[in-house]
């Protein structure tokens, strides 16, 4: 099972001169916690950094920085990414080792195909997990049925 195979394609990226306020309205318009920052270089998008929501409470809202005082430069944090054919439980001990919710997933020239996230793994466990519940009900109804036949 490869990371490109299970990531979201669905990533919304920004420059590092985008204002703060502009990244929170993308999360707002989007629903999401992350802005991907890009950084163009030969017609592809490089991730160069992450900026969340927490980082916009802890960063500027807690530390009372004006919004206008600062840009997306000021606050990302850079980021660590993994091939979109990387296995997925190494990549997924790679995050827990680094102590990271969300990995960019790049393609073989380094461009952004995608982001796994803690979310979209939990996502696909709970899936897996019903199809078995099912699976074990189909099994025991199926014995019921042969069992009870004369």
């Amino acid at each position: 099972m490869s990371v490109g195979q299970y990531c979201n394609r669905e990533v919304i990226v920004a420059s590092q001169d985008t204002s703060i306020l502009e990244v929170a309205q993308l999360m707002r318009r989007h629903h999401v916690g992350d802005v991907l920052i890009v950084e163009q270089q030969r017609e592809q998008n490089i991730p160069i950094g992450i900026v969340t929501d927490r980082d916009l409470v802890v960063e500027i809202l807690a530390e009372e920085v004006s919004p206008d005082a600062v840009t997306v430069r000021d606050v990302m944090s850079p980021v660590i990414t993994i091939p979109e054919k990387a296995d997925l439980w190494d990549t997924l001990q790679q995050m827990r080792y680094q102590g990271i919710r969300r990995m960019p997933v790049v393609n073989e020239k380094g461009g952004l195909e995608g982001i796994l996230t803690v979310d979209d793994v939990l996502a696909l466990l709970a899936e897996g997990l019903t199809d078995l519940v099912k699976l074990i009900k189909h099994e025991i109804e199926q014995e019921a049925r042969l069992r009870s036949k004369p």
